[in-house]
């Protein structure tokens, strides 16, 4: 019997196969297709996610094989400059999602994270004990712990029985990679015209020698349905007057505006993330990085229910956590469609939204939002850092303090050296040294950086509440 049986090798499930590996868990990820996709969904990493990569050590990586650009605002088609956010890593990476999984798996691969394709998951049973999951193949396994990440039509949700309530799409639009036989200067001249009156429209290099369209489709046909490439072109053709002589097409896909948010997190011994959680339009990029985030938060904390220290209630904060954080993304891109609309009020709104934005809170708001740095978890009363994550700082030592989370653990950061882990050391690093900038006389921090104890209250508490009983009670 396996540890956790992750369903979906795509970002969100490698990422945390990876984290679960990191404590020792045993993780198999389970994948239907036999190879990895070629469409390219996602094209970049937001703050957070980069944060995340650093925390763990392995940004660099990411860093080379992408190009970095400001962390500007780009909210419903309005570009605004940057405003100061509160982190070491103010930019956004443009990253192909392709690139972004082929790195994820790189990584798992050495932590020891098994992926087997071709294993399509039809169904599943469980008890108080394990999972047992049937395949398409008519084997089956055993896992003491099941997370779907297998996407917006998860098998495994629909097997729960949990609602995915919401808006069904009303616009979809056709995506494809190609060629084009017109100079790119001509390209970029007429798509600059079209998306004056059309922002659902563009084409433009993908920086590998082939172009990048997304086009309005006709109608709604559900994005199971696939296009063709004569389909696309087509729609190029009516939107714009010309297909730019594209041709040669590396892949093509339908996506829509569906927005839905899974009723709960966990049945029993499965839990959803990513796509198999929630749903939404594809704008501001914040898909991919909302599913990475939602593994980074659950993966520490079922690996403590695992190795069997998780206190009470550890492993329902996932739930508690996250899905109020995707309640606020589906919020903020419905806003966005809204303001995407052609009628003149959703313009009116617009027109007035992008005056908002010259004022720098509410563009440091809107950055937040869509960076996931402005997420503060209910933690408990306190200062107003508890429950946010803390950025990455200089440490006296000259070190930095995500080079001390590598490893996945807790941290106690203690300046004066008078505090103690003991008990817990086998969950939460002490280190004697103090940060740059923090109001604060000492920090406690979890596995994911969201500082839960800030020097206000029992530190002793605090470690029970989110690492356990400490060793000698157990």
């Amino acid at each position: 019997m396996i540890d956790v049986a992750i369903v979906g090798a795509g970002p969100t499930g490698v990422w945390l196969a990876t984290e679960l590996a990191l404590h020792g868990i045993e993780a198999a990820v389970l994948e239907r297709d036999a190879e990895p996709t070629k469409v390219v969904r996602g094209l970049g990493l937001h703050v957070r996610s980069l944060e995340m990569l650093d925390q763990r050590g392995i940004l660099e990586r990411f860093l080379g094989a992408g190009q970095t650009y400001p962390a500007g605002v780009h909210f419903a088609g309005i570009m605004k400059p940057s405003a100061e956010l509160d982190t070491a890593h103010p930019y956004i990476l443009g990253l192909r999602q392709t690139e972004v999984e082929r790195l994820l798996l790189e990584h798992a691969v050495e932590r020891g994270v098994v992926i087997r394709r071709g294993a399509e998951v039809v169904g599943l049973d469980q008890t108080e004990e394990a999972v047992t999951g049937r395949l398409a193949s008519g084997g089956t396994f055993e896992a003491r712990w099941v997370v779907a990440c297998d996407g917006g039509r998860s098998t495994v949700r629909k097997a729960l029985g949990v609602d995915f309530a919401g808006e069904p799409a009303s616009h979809e639009w056709l995506l494809a990679e190609f060629d084009v036989d017109a100079p790119a200067e001509e390209v970029a001249a007429v798509v600059g015209e079209v998306r004056q009156t059309n922002l659902g429209f563009g084409v433009g290099p993908t920086g590998t020698g082939t172009f990048r369209g997304v086009v309005p489709a006709a109608d709604v046909s559900g994005s199971a349905v696939a296009p063709t490439f004569e389909e696309f072109t087509a729609r190029v053709r009516e939107v714009a007057g010309t297909d730019f002589g594209a041709h040669s097409p590396r892949w093509l896909s339908r996506f829509g505006d569906a927005t839905r948010l899974a009723e709960r997190y966990r049945v029993g011994r499965v839990l959803l993330a990513g796509d198999a959680a929630h749903v939404h339009a594809p704008l501001g990029g914040q898909g991919l990085n909302l599913g990475l985030q939602d593994a980074f938060n659950l993966g520490w904390k079922l690996a403590a229910q695992v190795r069997g220290w998780a206190p009470d209630g550890l492993l329902d904060s996932y739930e508690s956590e996250r899905r109020p954080v995707a309640a606020d993304v589906l919020d903020n891109t419905r806003a966005q469609s809204e303001l995407m609309r052609l009628e003149p009020g959703p313009q009116a709104v617009r027109r007035l939204l992008s005056d908002l934005m010259d004022i720098p809170g509410v563009t440091r708001h809107l950055m937040e939002l869509v960076a996931a740095t402005g997420i503060r978890y209910d933690v408990g009363e306190g200062p107003d850092l508890l429950g946010r994550r803390q950025r990455d700082r200089p440490l006296v030592s000259g070190r930095r303090l995500y080079e001390l989370m590598h490893q996945g653990r807790g941290l106690l950061l203690d300046p004066a050296g008078q505090l103690s882990t003991a008990g817990w050391e086998d969950r939460v690093d002490h280190v004697v040294d103090s940060a740059e900038e923090v109001d604060a006389e000492a920090l406690l921090l979890r596995p994911d950086g969201h500082v839960v104890w800030a020097g206000d209250g029992a530190l002793d508490d605090a470690m029970r509440r989110w690492f356990g009983e400490p060793a000698g009670a157990r």
